[in-house]
């Protein structure tokens, strides 16, 4: 196995995937999470196979949304505000999950991507948890949270745009060492391709570039934070944040929110998604953002795949075949 993690390394270079091979080891191990159960027993991991005729098969454990919620004593009164209220929110064992999905890559997968949010706002110390787990090898997606500087708490407020991103774009690229408006690699013949979309549209220049690297003629893996919201990923968001109980099955509930109204009218975005929906070297979509696990059929050629919130233990191993 480690001969294999070293050719596809090798064939790597820089781009949406990490090598577990480069992946950090902790000497630490936490069984105070859970304390009377097995360390394989912490994770929840579902399996998917995505059949593409390749020579030499491959895996990938799929994660997203850590949402790590770390301030250093010195920072300021809103980051240890929102340190106390979103560690809060989401359990208390973001990191702990973490490194448990890192250990399982590294002994059972090939290559392990994040889809964004592995943040849950920008901190000092938060930044220093990115460059801990993940280091100058990290290549992912970025999510709508590694954007936010304090949850909306101050100035400027969050906006659905680029000229907000713009903000600290400049900080996040020093912190992410990837390109995080558009990525490619290809691994073992197949083009692995990560795009920012966390609020919801494509830029003209992604779409661009995404139909500059289909014409390579490989396969093409599209990995982002926020899903492309077809009816039946609709129907099961709404049920996941529904709090008026069961839907109406007869009807797709109303789409709503700024997100993913962008995907239904702005004219870039409705345009790439029609694109890809005829694209035959479009075979899979990895993405995150609903904090729950679902999948469908995207194209005739690709299957959607949704992951659960890291912070939750989840993940999904792909493998490639």
């Amino acid at each position: 196995m480690t001969d294999r993690r070293d050719f596809l390394r090798k064939l790597a270079g820089a781009g949406a995937l990490i090598a577990t091979a480069q992946l950090p080891s902790f000497a630490e191990d936490r069984p105070e999470v859970f304390p009377s159960r097995g360390k394989r027993e912490r994770l929840s991991l579902s399996y998917s196979t995505v059949h593409i005729g390749l020579e030499k098969p491959f895996s990938v454990l799929h994660i997203s949304d850590s949402h790590l919620t770390a301030a250093y004593p010195h920072e300021n009164e809103k980051k240890l505000m929102l340190n106390k209220k979103r560690t809060t929110t989401f359990g208390g064992h973001q990191e702990e999950a973490l490194q448990d999905a890192i250990a399982w890559a590294k002994q059972h997968v090939d290559y392990l991507v994040h889809t964004g949010d592995l943040i849950d706002w920008q901190s000092k110390a938060n930044f220093d948890l990115v460059r801990k787990y993940f280091g100058t090898e990290y290549i992912g997606a970025v999510g709508n949270h590694e954007f936010s500087t304090d949850m909306g708490y101050s100035e400027p407020r969050e906006e659905h745009t680029e000229a907000y991103k713009d903000n600290t774009r400049d900080l996040l690229q020093q912190v992410y060492p990837f390109d995080i408006r558009f990525q490619s690699q290809v691994a073992n013949g197949v083009n692995f391709i990560t795009l920012d979309d966390v609020y919801g549209y494509v830029t003209e220049d992604q779409a661009a570039r995404f139909r500059k690297e289909a014409e390579k003629g490989l396969p093409i893996v599209l990995c982002m934070h926020v899903p492309f919201m077809t009816e039946d990923i609709w129907r099961a968001n709404t049920r996941f944040w529904r709090d008026k109980g069961p839907i109406d099955y007869t009807e797709l509930p109303e789409i709503g929110g700024k997100t993913y109204g962008f995907q239904q009218a702005e004219g870039v975005t409705r345009d790439f998604i029609a694109y890809l929906r005829q694209e035959p070297l479009l075979k899979c979509i990895l993405s995150g953002h609903l904090h729950f696990s679902t999948e469908e059929q995207f194209s005739p050629t690709c299957r959607q795949y949704v992951v659960a919130g890291g912070f939750l233990f989840h993940g999904r191993e792909v493998i490639f075949v």
